[in-house]
């Protein structure tokens, strides 16, 4: 039934998206980027046609929205850079890109925060996720919500991951966001922080021996072509927020302005439904595609290495934010 579930939300919300351009205009067009390839399996696609299926269904005839993918507006920071100045209207961006920005977002990424999708939602939609919007909305960007990215795991072409141990001496790509670096660094690895666009090639030339990803976007992305190894480390819940400039939301309509942020909410919900219903199909496929899969026995180990991470970023996340985060997650 969730098979089912996944394929007929995915179908749906591709089958209606699709680049404006049609005779008869719509009064307000918006331009919508991510930086992940125009995919039913990846979670940033599914995120972005749900979006423009919910606006475009609320306003017919009023509002289009024109998908941007694959980095054709720039990656994340230049997207991110767009909605400040109001160049771009919405973007969907990982949790990390939003953090250098708003470094109070750097409490999403803390290594082994969460347990599962349901801890990590609690906190989002909660007075939590209320006060980091506030905080985003200062830097001219409003949140419309957090989609789902799926947990990040390790894949490298060195060696399965089981211990702490199997990661000292990797040369690991990961986002440049200090949160990332430090937390690769704990655990003994060899961080190369890099843009999302060198990220394949950094692989197919053995400049990098891994990285670490949401296991849908390593499907959507086609790593199974250059990497061997997948260890479900879910060492990271990843966030990808639904974005809009603040400055360009404000021009509008107050009736649009309120259907804008349903339909974020709409989206939403939606696409977390499709991301989580299609997680077994994912890995399916990605072993079929001929890459060696593991579980991770026990975690503990690894959450003992990552401690100090916490420590050194207290101060920026805010103290008392990361206490109601880690006691929303504790009640969970």
């Amino acid at each position: 039934m969730q098979k089912k579930l996944a394929t007929a939300l995915a179908g749906a919300v591709f089958a209606t998206a699709s680049f404006f351009g049609s005779a008869n205009a719509a009064e307000i067009e918006l331009k919508l980027a991510w930086l992940t390839a125009d995919s039913p399996t990846d979670p940033y696609a599914i995120t972005a046609h749900a979006f423009k299926e919910e606006l475009e269904a609320a306003l017919p005839g009023r509002v289009e929205v024109a998908l941007f993918p694959n980095r054709q507006l720039g990656d994340d920071k230049e997207i991110l850079e767009g909605l400040q100045f109001g160049t771009i209207d919405l973007g969907v961006i990982t949790n990390a890109v939003v953090a250098n920005l708003e470094p109070s977002y750097q409490l999403v990424d803390l290594p082994f925060l969460f347990g599962n999708a349901e801890q990590a939602h609690e906190v989002l939609d909660g007075p939590v996720g209320q006060e980091l919007a506030a905080n985003l909305k200062t830097k001219g960007v409003v949140s419309l919500g957090a989609a789902e990215g799926g947990f990040r795991n390790m894949i490298n072409n060195t060696r399965p991951v089981r211990t702490p141990k199997d990661v000292v001496g990797v040369k690991y790509r990961t986002m440049q966001n200090p949160v990332f670096i430090e937390m690769f660094s704990s655990l003994g690895g060899s961080p190369v922080p890099m843009a999302w666009g060198e990220v394949f090639t950094a692989m197919q030339q053995g400049t990098v021996d891994g990285l670490e990803i949401p296991t849908s976007v390593v499907n959507s992305n086609n790593f199974a072509e250059v990497t061997k190894y997948l260890s479900f480390t879910r060492h990271t819940y990843s966030a990808i927020h639904l974005l809009m400039s603040e400055r360009n939301l404000e021009r509008l309509p107050e009736d649009v302005q309120q259907a804008i942020r349903a339909a974020g909410e709409a989206a939403i919900r939606k696409q977390r439904i499709a991301v989580a219903a299609a997680e077994s199909d994912v890995v399916k496929a990605l072993t079929d595609a001929g890459m060696q899969i593991n579980d991770i026995e026990d975690v503990g180990a690894f959450r003992a290495e990552v401690g100090p991470v916490y420590e050194r970023f207290e101060a920026s996340i805010g103290s008392d934010l990361m206490k109601r985060a880690l006691d929303a997650v504790s009640a969970k």
